[in-house]
């Protein structure tokens, strides 16, 4: 950064006063601006109108100036003319994990900086039940070391996801009140998952939860929310009442108005944006100002395949919205919600100058990127340097197990004497107020598996206490059917405890034990032998590798997986297919819709099967 004074890269009050006094100078032209960018046209967010032959000038990170080429009266270091590109604000992201991108925040800024996403609202509930206590230092570390990638953490309300789980972080008022009163860069409270705690004063983190909320009212953020499955007109009210004031979970265009109608803001996610989008045009919607669209969960390989936040926008285009209003929905109207218009969302004063230009609007092709006042991308090419972070050993050392798995942590004992033992059964996105049943066969005073009727074991291991306490149960339709194979993984939704799914306990135990030696990813056993492997070194969610190395590694753990027979049976969710069951990573959530779940053994459920709406356990065989 040429410009003297305050580095820019955190917003900070002390700092941010500083800043606004350069640039108020700069504008007036009485001190000197880094560059002046001019370009062909102009899209202004704010009345949604193009501008021709627009210059913006540059002072260090920030716009101080845009108007008519040639107005400004000061001078510039530099000068640099786009007369054939739109430019347009760069694109942000209303609601994203970035641990679904499997990438440190430094790689995640590499990747999706191409694409033209220069600030992400994070969704930290993930990294935050890894180590609640570091969630904001991992959040701003990328940046300390010069990213231009800007990361606002929300931290999670799920912290833990329900009063049945427990480990690496625990928040109520007091942390939310320090996260918030920290930085100007944390937003508000992450998604609110966990709704029977919220209307529920007899649910044990009912306090917890309102405790959240009420801080995040007192630091004037905004409180995010998660209204999966919420479907009735009385129980969406009493959410907004609540204090929620977004919904990202809304998949049917009905759903979306009922939340609309009642004050929430929108947030599409591109499974359901097409259907959505259209629906809404054709039934005259014209006003956009309270829908933004939305990545959330999008890995590396995906990200590489289809793009970031600009694959959102796209897909609104080719669905009808017109291009300016699909722009806005991924910068001003994400800014405004989240309350970041001083700082991004808009090509103006005083905000980041982090603009996409684009050789085609329709098609929103992206020619290059600025981020920080600096051309960071072109042609699809990251041109920065992505920082070598030496993470610490809180980050880097969190499946923490001190023991070696055996095959007698996975047994399902059985009733001395019993040849058959009723058990309790899951599928998974089992959406149902009850869970199965089936007799299943004892041998060896053991409850056994029975893969001619598509049911295998799944366990859940605690990676916190050190001691790899373990809960096991028998799941229908998933996992393999192949003899002694089984598939871990530390990534497991939004607990992050290890999950693992297989055909013969001693594969389990080998499974796990690999994800203990490489401090989590995947680990694939095929009839005994480690096939493969994906390593996730950082919170065991993450990697510090570039998307290339991540997507080689996953396509060879697919290609392993292509030898091994999985099970299936169909369930609520249209997302959950045949084949490698990668989305068992998300069939561990504990929030609504999901009633009975298995989490790692704890007070409140011993065995870890327990009702999530009503707290009620039962045992898994009996």
């Amino acid at each position: 950064m040429e410009t003297e004074g305050p580095d820019d890269l955190f917003i900070n009050g002390e700092d941010e006063i500083k800043i606004r006094q350069r640039l108020t100078l700069v504008a007036l032209g009485k001190h000197r601006a880094d560059r002046v960018l001019r370009v062909g046209r102009l899209l202004d967010v704010h009345g949604r109108e193009w501008l021709d032959d627009q210059e913006i000038v540059v002072s260090g990170r920030r716009i101080a100036y845009v108007g008519p080429a040639g107005t400004w009266s000061g001078e510039a270091a530099d000068h640099i003319h786009e007369p054939e590109l739109f430019a347009v604000p760069g694109f942000g992201e209303v609601h994203k994990h970035i641990e679904s991108s499997h990438l440190t925040p430094e790689y995640e800024a590499a990747m999706v900086l191409p694409f033209g996403n220069t600030w992400t609202c994070e969704a930290s509930h993930e990294f935050s039940n890894v180590d609640g206590s570091n969630n904001l230092e991992f959040w701003m570390t990328a940046r300390r070391h010069g990213s231009p990638l800007k990361i606002f953490p929300l931290p999670g309300s799920a912290t833990p996801p329900t009063a049945y789980e427990w480990g690496g972080g625990h928040y109520g008022h007091a942390e939310q009140t320090q996260f918030m009163r920290s930085s100007l860069m944390v937003a508000g409270l992450d998604e609110v998952m966990d709704w029977p705690s919220v209307w529920d004063p007899g649910n044990p983190s009912h306090q917890r939860i309102w405790g959240m909320i009420r801080a995040t009212f007192e630091q004037r953020g905004v409180v995010e929310g998660h209204a999966a499955g919420m479907r009735d007109p009385a129980e969406i009210s009493a959410f907004a009442a609540a204090g929620m004031a977004s919904d990202h979970e809304a998949w049917t265009t009905e759903e979306v108005l009922d939340k609309l109608r009642r004050g929430l803001f929108i947030e599409l996610r591109p499974h359901s944006l097409p259907e959505v989008v259209r629906d809404l045009i054709g039934g005259g919607q014209s006003d956009w100002s309270q829908f933004a669209f939305c990545t959330d969960d999008r890995s590396c390989s995906d990200t590489l395949r289809l793009g970031a936040t600009d694959y959102n926008v796209r897909l609104a285009i080719e669905n009808g919205l017109a291009p300016e209003i699909a722009i806005q929905c991924v910068t001003i109207n994400p800014a405004r919600h989240m309350r970041l218009t001083p700082w991004v969302g808009s090509l103006a004063p005083g905000r980041y100058a982090d603009i996409v230009l684009l050789d085609d609007v329709r098609s929103l092709s992206i020619r290059k990127v600025w981020a920080d006042g600096r051309l960071v991308a072109e042609g699809g090419t990251y041109l920065g340097k992505t920082p070598t972070i030496a993470w610490p050993e809180w980050a880097t050392r969190t499946v923490h197990i001190n023991r070696r798995m055996t095959e007698a942590d996975f047994a399902i004992r059985a009733v001395p004497g019993r040849k058959t033992m009723t058990s309790a059964l899951l599928r998974p996105f089992h959406w149902h107020d009850d869970f199965l049943t089936m007799d299943l066969p004892v041998e060896k005073g053991e409850v056994q598996r029975d893969a001619a009727r598509n049911v295998t074991k799944f366990a859940i291991v605690d990676r916190f206490s050190g001691e790899g306490r373990t809960a096991s149960m028998f799941w229908l339709g998933t996992g393999p059917s192949t003899p002694d194979c089984a598939l871990a993984c530390s990534m497991g939704h939004d607990k992050h405890n290890i999950w693992v799914v297989g055909s013969s306990d001693s594969a389990m135990a080998k499974a796990v034990n690999a994800l203990i030696d490489m401090q989590g990813g995947w680990a694939l056993v095929d009839r005994g032998r480690l096939a493969a492997t994906v390593r996730y070194e950082v919170g065991g969610l993450m990697t510090q590798r570039s998307p290339e190395a991540l997507h080689a590694e996953m396509q060879a753990l697919y290609a392993a997986a292509d030898k091994i027979d999985w099970m299936y049976e169909p369930t609520f969710s249209p997302r959950w297919g045949p084949g490698f069951p990668e989305r068992l990573a998300f069939a561990t959530l504990t929030c609504s819709p999901w009633r009975w779940v298995l989490v790692a053994p704890g007070p409140l459920a011993p065995e870890g099967f327990v009702n999530v709406r009503t707290g009620e356990t039962h045992p898994i065989v009996w």
